[in-house]
């Protein structure tokens, strides 16, 4: 599959079965800013093994038997399995021991194009790409590469339109378990148009309700959005029914698309394209660029302006000290990987687990709600994967945010930016700083912080007189009656208790429910064992 001018975006290898029928055996995605990301039909298959043996009549029990059991348990329908559940996949041996496989379709970071050497990025519900019959949700849809959900559904779209040439098939939302959003729904509206015959309400409220989403009936729209590839500029542009929607500069150090609203408008993340006569007119707040419309593209109804674009604060301004040098490849590549097997999940990989947890456990205590509300200066250290849980966005603070993964930093910073953008409070990044690690962790010994959120790197884990350093500077920065939420090592606990700080909660990562959903869809993912999380007062 190719782009109108014969560039290409997807590429299929296709098999056939023994008794003739078609199959997709791999995918390739060409996302806008020049990575290939690849799918494998079946690439991760979980496996659950009961002992039926000692249920009387096991040797009765039928591959629906399992179905109607897997639909209780789940709180799915019956339907549901039978759909996503093959008789392959359900076998009972003769010892009573029956293999339940739940078989998805897998995402990958590839290498240099090829699937040799690739990564594991993400998952979704198994397809039936030789004959496409309903719309399926991305999970683990933080770890895509940017482009990449876009990147699936046109080649969904493409299939699709070869598959029904004449009459439409209605398609449906499924998944085991459904995940409905608006992200998800905006996507879905791209390539198709969603409705609910014969009820009044809006589809996207009937979507977003997982009891009903499956009754949304998604049929193709009539002009589904088109890429252009232009590789000389390093150039990729997507147009729907004439209308510049983005477009994507591969040699961007900002990792971040331009989004068609017109030079008058902020568009997300402050990085706008526009057409203004013959010209793509680029503007990210601080500089523009212009690149000559391609007669080919079709932009017909984008609206033409002579206006000068507005001025903002940028999110570069998070940076007192100038924003990380990030290479453009880098930039846009910046997510979190999670390995498929038992692999130790990587150390920047972790910290959402923890951060996240932290996030809800503030919003479920009262007594940490209190304190959280009334703190006026807060420290995050070290927190690079998951600075966002740790904000709130109530009132101004001043915060202070020690980094020490540049790509990292910038990606949370634009993502802070965006929320105070849309919540029009751009004019607290002047309390936000974000300040590289190793040159400004002794600068904030002199200073005094009501909250602190702190991560204690992975390789000094093992170094007693350094981790019992860094509580005994917790404890001189912190004010009285300060929190400390920290991820350490379990003998942190010990260094605390010596310091006279009051441990009032401690767990380990493992059991944190952030994690266990996680596990929910890659089963065997294992964190570092002694990960823990800590909640330390300083008492008054």
């Amino acid at each position: 599959m190719t782009d109108p001018e014969g560039h290409p975006l997807h590429e299929c290898e296709w098999g056939r079965a023994q008794d003739g029928q078609a199959f997709l055996n791999a995918a390739r995605l060409h996302l806008e800013w020049g990575e290939w990301v690849g799918i494998r039909p079946d690439g991760l298959v979980n496996s659950k093994l009961l002992d039926l043996s000692t249920r009387p009549g096991w040797e009765s029990l039928t591959r629906d038997d399992l179905r109607l059991m897997a639909a209780r348990a789940m709180n799915v329908s019956f339907e549901q399995i039978r759909f996503f559940y093959r008789d392959e996949d359900l076998v009972i041996d003769q010892s009573g021991r029956a293999t339940i496989r739940q078989r998805k379709d897998a995402f990958y970071v590839l290498r240099e194009g090829r699937f040799e050497g690739a990564k594991f990025m993400s998952c979704m519900s198994r397809m039936h790409w030789e004959s496409i019959d309903y719309l399926p949700v991305v999970e683990l849809f933080l770890s895509l590469l940017p482009g990449t959900g876009s990147a699936t559904f046109e080649l969904i779209r493409g299939l699709y339109d070869d598959q029904n040439p004449n009459d439409p098939l209605p398609l449906y939302y499924r998944g085991i378990p459904v995940y409905p959003s608006e992200g998800a729904f905006r996507l879905f509206s791209q390539f198709f148009t969603g409705s609910v015959p014969g009820s009044p309400k809006d589809p996207l409220s009937v979507f977003l309700d997982p009891n009903h989403s499956g009754k949304v009936v998604w049929l193709p729209c009539v002009d589904p959005p088109l890429r252009y590839f232009d590789p000389t500029k390093k150039l990729c542009v997507t147009i729907k029914q004439g209308r510049l929607q983005k477009a994507t500069l591969a040699d961007d150090p900002s990792g971040l698309s331009y989004i068609g609203t017109g030079l008058h408008e902020i568009a997300p993340y402050g990085q706008s394209v526009s057409v203004k006569d013959t010209n793509l007119i680029f503007w990210n707040g601080l500089k523009t660029q212009e690149f000559p419309v391609n007669s080919s593209w079709g932009v017909t109804s984008q609206p033409q302006t002579n206006q000068s674009p507005p001025t903002f604060p940028t999110w570069h301004q998070l940076f007192p000290e100038g924003s990380p040098k990030v290479q453009p490849p880098e930039a846009f590549s910046t997510t979190l990987l999670y390995p498929d097997d038992e692999t130790l999940i990587g150390e920047s990989e972790s910290q959402p687990f923890a951060m996240d947890y932290f996030d809800d456990l503030l919003d479920d205590n009262p007594g940490l709600q209190t304190r959280m509300a009334s703190a006026n200066h807060i420290l995050i250290s070290q927190c690079d994967a998951g600075i966002g849980s740790c904000l709130r966005f109530d009132r101004q603070r001043n915060i202070t945010i020690l980094y020490s993964h540049p790509q990292l930093a910038q990606k949370q910073a634009q993502n802070l930016w965006n929320n105070l953008a849309r919540s029009q409070k751009l004019y607290w990044m002047d309390s936000i700083a974000f300040l590289p690690h190793s040159r400004h962790w002794q600068n904030c010994l002199n200073k005094t912080y009501d909250i602190v959120f702190l991560w204690v790197p992975f390789r000094h884990y093992q170094d007693h007189q350094t981790l019992s350093q860094t509580v005994r500077d917790i404890k001189n920065f912190l004010s009285d009656g300060g929190l400390a939420f920290i991820v350490g090592p379990s003998h942190l606990a010990e260094s605390a208790n010596r310091y006279n700080l009051d441990l009032i909660y401690s767990e380990s990562a493992g059991a944190l429910p952030t994690f266990r959903l996680h596990q929910a869809i890659l089963p065997k993912a294992r964190l570092n064992p002694d990960l823990m999380v800590f909640v330390i007062k300083k008492n008054r």
